[in-house]
């Protein structure tokens, strides 16, 4: 049935219609592979996004037709002249720096491009001058996962460091070291300042959707430390302030008898005195036999062979949309700790407060304002400009005191406007410290976020 099939001497043209139809009944182009020999030159002015294919049957165990093995094939060499082609860049825009494997660290010379805005720091090395002169001078250097990554990328050169005699290189004199491939890069600087692969894979992750990521633990006191997150002040009222209150109380109580007549449903009550109260609040926190909160310490006490945790913050995370300041970095939006997958449990519960003991408390979430659309344009009717009508005369000082000694009966009898409570679910939700916790199996990265529950601050009863 195939026989007309074994030997293709030119690749099938579809019809228009035929095509359009296929394109009409595809499921989308995440769902299939790139079609390599469709890929213009590398040297187009601007490369086109080709279209993807479909396979002509399903896989079976005599291997498909002999047109499908063609033309999979073709797109296989294909795909793999266009990954062995040289990638090109401009000399005018590459950055140049030079890695001491002493220090762990780079040194840029040449700095180009909005890379640095947001990477790197500046540090105070001492030099030697012409007149052998020993001289402090700051410069840009980079941790090795900066480096790491704009080698990668392709957007910097970078030398290692040697005191062997080197010949001169046109354009490159300032350059002192041995040239490193992106290879070499890989070999030298993973594993050294507590790199591991798996933390910079997801550095690179992150940095490609835009973020900022910092180092947790400073590797240097030249290293910026960001800003600690606004404390919360709870005011604690003093013994004087509370006398007062239980005084100013008890009066009240005994003119609110003489002013809104005594309820003989209600007499007067002792169990705010006797006991706590009898509100919710109250009776639930007498029937609780256990203490409750994250103020309360753990009963578990870590044994001398117990093996140290892994679980530790190593990069703080900043939002594309936050306003950031190398030099002084604000508090951070995210903490992120980097686990291999593989290798790692799950935490246990002294772990996570041992994270969450780090980690400064956050602020409730402001509440979300729902305005219909009837309010809007009220409102923005409201603005517009009206007659103002005359302001109403002052009452007299004779006439205030009269109200005062004797108020007219409708002053009472005004509807008080109940204040709503706030929603405590997005505050549950979030909770007052959260922890982002990065899993990587085998270069697959997860996150997952903690959050430490505050539902003892917000009780459902």
């Amino acid at each position: 049935m195939d026989d007309t099939l074994e030997m293709p001497t030119a690749t099938p043209m579809p019809d228009v219609p035929q095509e359009r139809e296929e394109d009409e009944h595809s499921s989308g182009d995440e769902d299939q592979g790139p079609d390599w020999t469709k890929i213009p030159g590398f040297n187009a002015p601007r490369p086109v996004i080709p279209k993807r294919g479909e396979k002509d049957f399903e896989p079976i165990a005599q291997g498909g037709s002999g047109l499908q093995r063609h033309v999979l094939d073709r797109s296989r060499s294909a795909m793999l002249e266009a990954l062995k082609s040289t990638r090109t860049i401009s000399h005018k825009s590459v950055s140049h720096a030079v890695w001491y494997p002493g220090l762990s660290k780079a040194h840029v010379t040449v700095a180009r491009g909005i890379h640095f805005a947001n990477m790197g720091h500046s540090v105070a090395r001492p030099l030697m001058s012409a007149a052998n002169e020993k001289k402090v001078q700051k410069r840009l250097e980079l941790l090795p996962e900066e480096a790491l990554y704009l080698v990668e990328r392709g957007t910097m050169y970078c030398w290692t460091a040697t005191e062997l005699p080197l010949r001169e290189t046109a354009h490159l004199d300032d350059m002192q070291g041995v040239p490193m491939s992106v290879q070499q890069a890989y070999a030298q600087m993973l594993g050294s300042c507590d790199l591991s692969f798996e933390k910079y894979q997801v550095y690179a992750y992150l940095k490609r959707l835009g973020y900022v990521v910092t180092r947790a633990d400073p590797p240097s006191s030249d290293y910026p430390i960001p800003s600690p997150h606004p404390r919360i002040t709870r005011a604690h009222a003093s013994f004087l302030g509370k006398l007062c209150g239980a005084l100013s109380s008890a009066l009240a109580r005994v003119a609110r008898i003489f002013t809104n007549g005594l309820d003989w449903w209600r007499p007067i009550r002792c169990s705010h005195w006797l006991h706590h109260n009898t509100s919710n609040l109250s009776l639930f926190k007498s029937l609780r036999f256990l203490p409750s909160g994250h103020s309360i310490p753990l009963h578990i006490r870590p044994t001398a062979d117990t093996p140290s945790s892994p679980y530790r913050i190593f990069y703080h995370l900043y939002k594309p949309s936050t306003p950031f300041k190398k030099t002084a970095p604000p508090p951070p939006d995210f903490s992120v700790v980097v686990v291999n997958a593989r290798t790692t449990s799950m935490p246990t519960i002294s772990e996570l407060t041992d994270l969450f003991g780090e980690l400064p408390e956050l602020p409730p979430p402001a509440p979300r304002k729902r305005v219909s659309f009837a309010q809007q344009k009220l409102a923005a009717a409201s603005t517009q400009p009206s007659s103002k009508a005359p302001p109403a005369p002052e009452p007299s000082l004779i006439e205030r005191a009269i109200a005062w000694a004797w108020p007219p009966p409708w002053a009472s009898s005004k509807p008080k406007t109940a204040t709503r409570p706030p929603n405590p679910f997005p505050y549950l939700k979030m909770g007052n410290k959260t922890v982002v916790i990065a899993a990587v199996d085998a270069g697959t990265i997860s996150f997952f976020r903690f959050g430490q529950g505050v539902f003892t601050d917000w009780p459902m009863a």
